[in-house]
Order: structure tokens, then sequence, then C-alpha cells
């Protein structure tokens, strides 16, 4: 949901260009976030120029069109060099407003730019500030929530009590007015060379490199003081509250360093490795080279200090490789993705399974009275997946809830509950505040995510981290297939002690330990499943069926199928098919049937028996030995066996590949489908 992106190079020069090519670089890394417009601003003075004035430049589009407007304006001198520069960039997700040049980021206080914003968010109340700024005369020209912020901040700045106020002081100000979700870069004329960012409810982190040694690895955080006396010393002099003790900052006489802002580790790892996660209502300000955090309030349990972190992630695992998208790589890297997920926490000689981010906390889960696990869209169908195993494993009660339903109904929730909240970026709205609904009632909470240092990861009491990698392609393939393995593995994890189940825990570790080669072996299927897309593209619906252990499938493909082609798809459990879905069934209706060797096997043989009774052309997905079905359908796709709880992982990965294709045929583009974007930050 909007992509930000902010460098600041101090001592460091660098060309008009060369900052360009840095800020458009970054968005082309966010563009998952959102891609129907993108802007930046600049300095758009040269660098003997006294007065500061920014250059806003803005697109419709994706980053690609933002770039090539850049090189199309007149006055900007790309040569100009500066040796200390502040740029901020955004790629959009429209919430509010159509895609347009006048509602992309940034948006700006006024016309002669002296205040601009970028935003990744929702702000709940702006229509009131709105309204409140329209009667002291400030004038809108955009439809969006975010022109509220900077109008904001130019009345405060306009109304401030003395001139030597500092920027964060403003921000700090504007933030306490602001409801909703948000992270907020700024840019300012009046403070060139500065930066202050935010954030409450949006991930925002910073990434620093500098040839020379940091003065800290933990950047305390600074608050704002109420005494009297204080306040009279600010009043004195320009309200810089941080001095070379509580600010990050190269050590020596140079003091050369840069700073990138970003809303996704993606877009700062081929900077630098090194980087600081914001939390809520943090306010990051860079003055002079030194970075300092300051906070309004301290509140109890809070952090005395932000650490510098080191990324562990490769430049090439954001890269597309040989692959045509990042979506088909993805589905390709999903052995290696599986095997990274279950590395160093399966023993499969000794049966032995144990996540370290559950360990401490595995008895507390052994006493609860249920799980409940919560999650959206592709997140929600993996907890579906899995809850059968893990109501066998655990023997305990299992609720799986869409995070947006389970906050509509007030669900009660004890402080015996666990729950599970499951979400690839870790950012996910309302997921997120299902936790923080969670949390408030004692209930013991679990993160299950693919982002270090997420929203999720750091909120919950414990969790796991699936070790997917990254995934770039907003259509989630591979997120999906850990988060299925690492729920299983959670199950395996609580029945170790159980006598009774140890021969099925045994062979779903037998299933799992094979459940690499066997995914090599369904992903050479993709040629037969191409040619399958060829008779289907045309087609303007298609119908997905299953039940057991493979609904969820059902569910998945459908959804990956609606995500990227646009066709109408609908999972459908096939024991409901005589309450009305069977009434669509025809000559005309393409149907996807899947049928394991599995306890449900018997009746979802009488579904098929059921859609071919009335001339349906069934394409079933099914085992390799199973000649009854493959005699009975229209076309078969012949699938390995494995055990019967992971068999899902098996059948999902030919859906991916179907709706690949026929996104493909359809002229669509795979990993940026309209309307849609990888992380969904607001509500």
């Amino acid at each position: 949901m909007c992509g930000i992106f902010a460098y600041l190079n101090y001592r460091v020069q660098r060309t008009r260009k060369e900052v360009f090519e840095t800020l458009v670089k970054g968005l082309q890394r966010l563009e998952y976030r959102g891609y129907d417009s993108a802007g930046l601003a600049v300095d758009g003075n040269n660098n003997q120029d006294k007065e500061c004035h920014i250059q806003l430049i803005k697109k419709k589009g994706k980053v690609k069109a933002l770039e090539e407007e850049l090189y199309k304006q007149d006055g900007l001198d790309l040569d100009t060099c500066f040796d200390s520069h502040f740029g901020i960039a955004h790629t959009r997700w429209a919430t509010h407003g159509e895609p347009n040049a006048v509602n992309s980021h940034p948006q700006r206080s006024d016309k002669n730019n002296e205040f601009v914003v970028v935003h990744n968010g929702i702000i709940t109340n702006y229509k009131v500030l709105k309204t409140f700024l329209e009667s002291k005369g400030y004038e809108f020209e955009s439809e969006t929530d975010t022109e509220t912020i900077p109008k904001l901040i130019k009345y405060v700045y306009d109304n401030r009590e003395r001139d030597d106020i500092s920027f964060s002081t403003l921000v700090e100000r504007v933030i306490q007015q602001l409801e909703g979700a948000f992270a907020l870069m700024f840019k300012s004329s009046h403070y060139p060379d500065e930066a202050v960012a935010t954030r409450r409810g949006s991930p925002l982190l910073i990434g620093v490199h500098s040839k020379h040694k940091l003065s800290t690895e933990q950047i305390p955080i600074t608050y704002k003081s109420s005494s009297s006396t204080e306040n009279n010393k600010l009043s004195k002099g320009r309200t810089k509250r941080s001095d070379s003790t509580t600010c990050l900052h190269p050590v020596g006489e140079e003091k050369a360093v840069e700073f990138y802002f970003a809303s996704d580790a993606s877009a700062i790892i081929e900077h630098t490795n090194r980087v600081i996660f914001l939390e809520d209502d943090d306010v990051a300000a860079v003055s002079d080279g030194k970075l300092s955090i300051h906070r309004l309030k301290r509140l109890a349990g809070d952090d005395s200090s932000r650490g510098v972190q080191t990324l562990q992630m490769e430049l090439q695992q954001i890269m597309k490789g040989n692959f045509s998208a990042f979506m088909q790589k993805e589905i390709f890297e999903q052995p290696e993705s599986i095997f990274n997920t279950m590395r160093g926490r399966i023993n499969f000689e000794t049966g032995k399974v144990l996540l370290g981010g559950l360990k401490d906390h595995l008895k507390e889960i052994k006493r609860c009275r249920r799980l409940i696990v919560i999650g959206c869209g592709t997140s929600y169908h993996a907890a579906v997946a899995t809850r059968q195993v893990l109501e066998e494993l655990t023997e305990l009660p299992v609720m799986v809830e869409l995070a947006s339903d389970f906050l509509d109904r007030n669900t009660p929730v004890f402080r015996d509950d666990v729950c599970f909240f499951i979400s690839q970026s870790g950012e996910t709205a309302d997921t997120l505040m299902a936790l923080r609904y969670c949390k408030d009632r004692g209930a013991l909470t679990v993160g299950i995510t693919n982002t270090v240092g997420s929203s999720i990861s750091r909120e919950t009491d414990c969790g796991v981290h699936i070790n997917a990698g990254p995934e770039i392609g907003v259509a989630s393939t591979k997120a999906y297939t850990s988060q299925f393995v690492s729920l299983v593995m959670f199950g395996l994890m609580m029945s170790e002690d159980r006598i009774s189940l140890q021969e099925r825990r045994q062979k779903i570790i037998s299933g799992l330990q094979s459940l690499p080669d066997l995914i090599k072996d369904v992903l050479s299927l993709d040629e037969k499943i191409n040619d399958l897309a060829h008779e289907l593209y045309q087609q303007r619906s298609l119908l997905v069926m299953g039940r057991g252990y493979n609904f969820a499938t059902c569910l998945e493909g459908a959804l990956k199928i609606k995500e990227i082609t646009y066709m109408h798809s609908e999972g459908i459990l096939a024991g409901e098919l005589k309450h009305g879905p069977l009434a669509l069934v025809d000559k005309n209706m393409p149907v996807i049937m899947i049928i394991m060797k599995d306890p449900c096997h018997t009746k979802c043989q009488n579904a098929l028996q059921q859609v071919t009774a009335r001339q349906g052309r069934p394409v079933v997905l099914c085992t390799k030995d199973d000649d009854e079905c493959i005699k009975a359908a229209y076309k078969a796709v012949e699938l390995p066996h494995t055990v019967d709880c992971l068999q899902g992982i098996l059948s999902v990965i030919p859906l991916q590949l179907l709706s690949f294709h026929l996104a493909v045929l359809r002229g669509y583009d795979v990993d940026f489908p309209r309307n849609l974007a990888k992380s969904v930050t607001v509500e």
C-alpha cells in the first residue's frame, strides 16, 4: 500500500542525475506496493543558489513513466553537484482520489512547495482537519487525505511562537492531530538538507551507509521535556534537543554519511545492510548529518533505544534472474523456500521438531483452551489448509478467522487462548489490529511472518519466521507453502510427547523430508499446464472444487486466478455441490476438481460423477495411480502422492502455474495486477 523512498547525502557529493537514479531505483524496488502513479521532490535550485526551493515531479502510471518525465524537465541541470541534499519519492496505490498527477505524492503545503510530504496509510480524520484548514484560508488542490498533512504543518509553522523552532518539533505537533495509520517523510525549503520521518501503523526503516565508524550501535530515545526550566532553555535557541551523545553519526572529521528511508528493506539492501526499524510514534530527524530519534511520551515497557541491525538479505534475492516475472521466479523457488523453512528446525533422524521462537512458551501453549488462527487472503487460506492437522496433532479446538470479520464481530477472546497471526509482510493492517485486540484481552500472541523487524513480529509474544525469502510478486506463492509448512511443524512440535500420535508424526515428518523433491516433480509439469491454459484463457469463469485437506487449495487457487487473470473464479467445497453450485455446471463451464488419495477420495469421486452427468468437462488434479479419476476426467494433471495433510502443497502449485500462464495469455502484467498491492497496510 504505497511505497516510500528517500535519500539524504551529507558531505557525499552527488549530481542531480545520481540523486534521480537513486530515488527511481528505490521506487522500482517498491513498485509492488503500489503502481498507479509516482512522484518525487528534490532541490530545484542550483548548488550556488542561496535560497532553497523544492521541485515536484509527478506522473500518472508506473515508475517508468516518472523516470521518463524526469529528463524532460526544463531548468533542472542534471550535472549540478550537491555536497548535501535530501530527496523524497513515492509510488502510490490510490485510496482517496483517482490516479493522476495532482493526487500523486509528494503532496505540498502551498504553491511555493514550502513543505512536502509522502505518506503511506490513511488519515481517518482528514475531513475534520480539511474543514479547519479551509476555514483558515488554506486552499486544497487534490482529493487525497494526505494533503491535509503538509497544509497542517504549514499552519503550525505560520503560527509558530518563535522563529527558531525545529523541524522535528513541527512534525511532533502535527502527528498529535492525526488519526489513522501512516508512515510519513517530510521535506521543507525552510530546513534544507534536513529530513524528518515518523510512523504509526505503517512500516518505515532507515538505512545508514558511511565509510567511517558510526558513533553508536544503539540510538537513545529522547523525550520532550515538560519542565518549564527546559522549555525556557529551548525558547532561547533553536530547538535541537539532541547532541552527539544522543545521535548516530560517523566518527571523524569528514562526517560523510548517507541515509536511506524506505517502506521495505528491498529498496535499501543494494546500498547498505545496516538499518534501524522505527516503532510507532517514533520521530526520526536528520540534521547536520546526525540521526536522532524522539518520542513525545515515555510509556511503560518502551525500549530506551533503537538498535542498528544487519539485514540478512542478498541483492540477487530481489532480482528476476532468468524468469519473465517475479511470480514465476517465486513459484519455481518453492523447493528451496520449503527447505529453508524446515532447515535447522526438523531433525529427520530423531523426529524432533524445534521452533526456536516458540520453545520458551511451549508449556503455556500446551495449557491453552483453544487456538485462534487469524489472517487475510492467502494467509487465511494457509490457516484453513492446516486447521485439520492442527486439531489432530494438538487435540485442541482450532478457530480460523478472517481478520476483518474477527474485528467486526468483537469476538470473545480469553487469557487462556493462544492467537496466531499470519502475514507475509508482517504489516497487514487488519491482522495487526486483531493482534492488538487479542493482546488487550490477555491472550498469548504468536506471529508467523516472512519479514524480520515487521510490526507483527515485534508486537507478538513469540513467533516463527518462515524464511521463504523476499516475495515481490503481488500474488503470494512461496509464502503460502512456507506458512503451510510452518503451521504443520508447530503441530508436530506440540505432539512430540503424545505416544498415540507417534506413527502419524513420523509419516508427516517423512513427507516433509521428501517434499522439496516432490515439488520439483510438480514443477516439471509446467509445459502441460501451459497447454491447459491455452484452452481456458478465453473463458470468463472457472470453478475449482475439492474437500477435506484440499478445500483450502480450491480457495487459494481461485484467488490466484482472480488476482492476476481477472477471470471470475470460485473455490467450492465439493460437499456443497448439490446445495446450489451444481446449477452452474454445464458443458461450457470450466471446472477444476482436486481429487487426492485421502479420506475424502470416495466423496470427491461422487462429486466428479455429478459434474460429468451434467455434461461438465472437469479437469482433474489427482495422484498418478488414480486410474478411475483419470478415466472419468476430461483432462487430468497427475501429481506425486504424499501424506494427506501435505498434499495441498503439491496440489496448489499447478493452480499457481495455471494462473500465471492464463494472465500471460490474456496480456496482463503478472506482477502488478490492477487495483491491488502487495502489503495491505490500510483497513
